[in-house]
This record gives structure tokens, C-alpha cells and sequence, in this order.
């Protein structure tokens, strides 16, 4: 029976894969990802954190910065909240910031009862000049083939 969804997104859960015996992929089951493992290293800190090509995300003119209120976390998903930015900022991937603009941070409870920290930019994103010449899907390359 199909379901008008409107606007809203539709997030699967573990628990809809497990009933319905989804197969569960691990990365070592890609084979591209297992032929060159120098490539997806387990470990993230030797990557260099120059950057040979500058980036910018382009703004609808004249637009206000957005920063909404942080949702309201639990203790255990604050101090979780703190390893990861921690970490983070350890591996040089994030660095201290005071600008005007914010997303909220939020938390995910994996299957192992771990947090997945999740960012929401939806508010980011209505402000944004969407690109006219996307990346080209890998299957329409193939195609072209």
C-alpha cells in the first residue's frame, strides 16, 4: 500500500532491516574497498590535512547567518559530544570557530548502543545556491561507456 510521504524524510531503522533480514554489508564485502585497502586506511590520522583546492559554498545574497538553539542533550550523549569533538579536533579535521552560523548537533543510538553524532543543516541548506552542473552520477559515466 503506498504512502503519500509529503515532505517528510523516511528513516529505516535496524530493527526494520533485522525483521525483514536485510543482508548486512560490512566494508570488507566491497571489493574495490578490499583491492586497495591503502586507500580506506582503518585509521584516519595519517591523512594529510592540506588541501590543494579551496572551497566555498555559495549563499543566496543578502541572507542573514542561521544559528538555531542546540537541542537539549542527555548526560551521556554531552560527554559523548565531547569525546568526538575532542577527537575530532585531535586528528585536525575540525578546529575552534565563533561564527554566526550554527547547526544543531544531535545523536543517533546505534545497533551497539553507541552514538552516531548527526549534524542538522537543513536550515544551511534552504540558503544555498544549488549547483547547476552537479557531479555526474557514477552509473550515467558508466553508461556512456
Amino acid at each position: 500500500m503506498p504512502v503519500e510521504l509529503g515532505s517528510f524524510d523516511v528513516i529505516i531503522g535496524m530493527d526494520w532491516f533485522e525483521k525483514y533480514q536485510a543482508e548486512k554489508k560490512r566494508l570488507e564485502d566491497v571489493p574495490i574497498v578490499r583491492d586497495f585497502p591503502e586507500v580506506f586506511p582503518e585509521d584516519l590520522s595519517s591523512l594529510s590535512l592540506t588541501r590543494q583546492v579551496e572551497f566555498q559554498i555559495d549563499l543566496i545574497p543578502g541572507v542573514a547567518p542561521v544559528a538555531r538553539a542546540p537541542y537539549r542533550l542527555a548526560l551521556s550523549e554531552m560527554k559523548e559530544l565531547s569525546d568526538q569533538l575532542k577527537e575530532l579536533s585531535n586528528k585536525g579535521f575540525i578546529r575552534p570557530s565563533s561564527s554566526p552560523w550554527g547547526a544543531s548537533v544531535l545523536f543517533v543510538k546505534k545497533k551497539d548502543r553507541s552514538f552516531q553524532m548527526c549534524i542538522d543543516y537543513r536550515e544551511l541548506n534552504k540558503l544555498t545556491i544549488k549547483n547547476r552542473y552537479p557531479l555526474p552520477r557514477i552509473d550515467d559515466l558508466f553508461d556512456q561507456l
